[in-house]
């Protein structure tokens, strides 16, 4: 979840673009003994709300956004290319105080957003974040007005040639771009316009409970139940969540209308094509590279979700699975309970034995209290790993439980950690990289863990039991997002003709769901609700296909380690140091990929069907 502001399409702060694993994680999560495990510290931010070096930096960010606005408002196209870098780095330094508090906020919420206190803190802290950030506006906007002549000559200069990627970058919107006035206007309003609609929403979800065998539980800790090896247990819970969604539906419903208007708005004021441009823009892929995507999952749902769960309902015995079977373990599963201290063993090890490099950055997180690991009272669910600022550290948030999957969701938030401290080096504005390529160091990690995991496992029923719960993560990482992708896309263009009422919003979830799962299921009617709680609708728009695009990429990736290329590990640490100077293009040439190719997005697909095909065997 995108708690941290992000203040337009020409925004200020760097995308926690990892920040937003719940929709991928929450349901997959089961129960076990947390009260001892650790949480994070965040003194390398901040000491606590109330820490001077809060108010100071934001109060000396401030002063210091304004002498940079008299200083070069209006006069960017008479500067040198030294002028002009010596300007970027300027605004970098502010913009990295800005996200460091911004940051602080963010977590602080992330972990309790139920506390009225930090709630009211965290807003305030946008609403200061917004304020000074009025004063930056001007340089990314008068950068795109920049002669593209004048810039090209400018940039023979050596101490702006660093700056490339970000001007390349920054530039991607000129065509959007509005009048100074007007993208002053969407800036100052959006903290009690989108930002307010989306803290209703986290509000609201960490605020509702659900009752079970006479107990209050929270809706995450209901979703989890959704997992148990029980079916009685996990009919209940789906029924009992399903109907707290419908209770609230009527709100759900408004925020997801609300948002998607809001969007439409801005989106034809920048005269975007369709609703996913934006995102595609700033995931700096092109419009034909997503939609090859969605168009080879799509077509494959037959050959894979469809092929799988009409196994699953076999092994179980069933002639058709409801909803809330989905994520049922399989008969004669023995998923033991994994200690916190195995689960960093493991994980460590998968790494290290990868490459002693990333092994290194592994042990820093698991030995320094970054990370916050149980699950607890008005926390988010599911998990994200959040980069911060360079000149400090980033930060992973988990809910862990004790089981496999729990394993391999520490795997993934590690993958972006490492990525994170990786790219650090390229500064606060080239460190961060688009979302499509955000998931491919979180992807690749879950894989050499899954691996190291298989090929140590002796116990043939333990190895069905790790095959099918890997088929059956990959399934919701490429099959489940594209499937979130198309409710998207139905949603905001059915949402043109008019406010959608929560049934109408229902029959577009319905019909997804049916289509990407398939005939193995029968949907009740309490699953038409279900779409409610999915936090990326709510803070990142189109966001989830990035799972889709990472997943496969990274088995194609993997594909090529498998086959022994040499200097693999060598260009895979280079290619997560390069954070966002370089495209997606640019970093896979060196393994002879280009997700261009349109056979490129099959060969990711045929490693899911693959483990299908072993799995039929088995």
């Amino acid at each position: 979840m995108e708690h941290i502001a992000h203040f337009s399409h020409l925004s200020r702060f760097p995308a926690a673009a990892a920040e937003a694993d719940t929709a991928r994680k929450a349901e997959t999560t089961q129960g076990a003994e947390t009260s001892a495990l650790p949480r994070w510290d965040l003194s390398a931010l901040y000491n606590s709300m109330e820490d001077p070096q809060l108010e100071q930096d934001l109060t000396d960010a401030h002063t210091r956004a304004r002498a940079f606005a008299a200083r070069y408002q209006g006069k960017l196209g008479g500067l040198s290319g030294a002028e002009l870098a010596e300007a970027i780095a300027a605004s970098e330094e502010i913009d990295e105080i800005l996200g460091k508090a911004g940051s602080y906020a963010s977590l602080l919420f992330a972990a309790n957003s139920s506390d009225a206190a930090i709630a009211r803190f965290s807003q305030s802290v946008n609403e200061r974040l917004t304020d000074i950030a009025g004063d930056l506006l001007f340089f990314t906007l008068e950068i795109n007005k920049l002669d593209d002549a004048a810039l090209e000559a400018k940039l023979k200069e050596p101490a702006l040639a660093r700056w490339e990627p970000f001007l390349r970058d920054t530039r991607l919107f000129r065509p959007h771009q509005l009048s100074d006035e007007v993208e002053k206007v969407l800036l100052e309003k959006s903290v009690a316009g989108a930002q307010a609609w989306s803290r209703l929403f986290d509000e609201t979800i960490a605020g509702l409970r659900v009752t079970l065998d006479g107990k209050t539980i929270t809706v995450g800790d209901a979703l989890n139940r959704l997992s148990d090896e029980n079916r009685a247990v996990r009919e209940q819970a789906g029924k009992a969540v399903g109907q707290v969604f419908s209770d609230n539906i009527r709100l759900f419903a408004l925020i997801t209308n609300t948002l998607a208007k809001d969007k439409a708005i801005t989106d034809s004021l920048r005269h975007y094509a369709r609703p996913t441009s934006s995102r595609n823009l700033s995931n700096m892929v092109e419009d034909e590279v997503v939609d090859a995507l969605v168009s080879a999952v799509r077509a494959d749902y037959p050959r894979l979700a469809h092929r799988y769960y009409g196994l699953k309902a076999k092994w179980m015995g069933l002639d058709k699975l409801e909803h809330w079977d989905r994520n049922a373990p399989l008969p004669g599963t023995q998923d033991r309970k994994i200690s916190w201290d195995e689960a960093k063993d493991i994980v460590q090890k998968a790494y290290s034995d990868f490459d002693p490099r990333l092994g290194e950055v592994i042990t820093t997180f698991l030995t320094n209290p970054w990370i916050d690991v149980p699950p607890a009272e008005g926390k988010s669910p599911g998990a994200f790993a959040h980069p911060t600022v360079p000149s400090a550290h980033p930060y992973i948030l988990l809910n862990y439980h004790g089981r496999t999957r729990d394993v391999m969701t520490l795997a993934h938030e590690l993958g972006h950690g490492v990525h994170q401290v990786l790219a650090a080096r390229q500064g606060y504005y080239q460190s961060s990289t688009p979302l499509t390529l955000a998931e491919t160091a979180s992807v690749f990690g879950e894989m050499l863990t899954f691996q190291s995991l298989l090929d140590a496992e002796k116990d043939p029923a333990r190895k069905r039991t790790l095959l099918a719960g890997k088929v059956e993560d990959m399934l919701n990482t490429v099959v489940r997002q594209i499937a979130f992708y198309e409710f998207e896309t139905r949603l905001h263009d059915a949402r043109k003709q008019g406010e959608l009422l929560p049934e109408q919003i229902g029959e577009i979830w319905r019909q997804v769901q049916t289509e990407s799962l398939g005939p193995a299921f029968n949907f009740s009617s309490e699953y038409d609700v279900f779409w409610a709680y999915i936090p990326h609708f709510i803070h990142s728009p189109f966001y989830v296909y990035a799972y889709a695009f990472g997943d496969c990429l990274v088995n194609a990736l993997y594909g090529v380690f498998s086959e022994g290329a040499p200097g693999f590990a060598d260009k895979y640490v280079t290619m997560l140091e390069a954070g966002g100077t370089l495209r997606h293009k640019e970093l896979l040439a060196p393994f002879g990929l280009d997700a261009s190719d349109p056979h490129f997005w099959r060969k990711g697909l045929d490693v899911i069907s693959g483990f299908i095909d072993q799995l039929e065997q088995v």
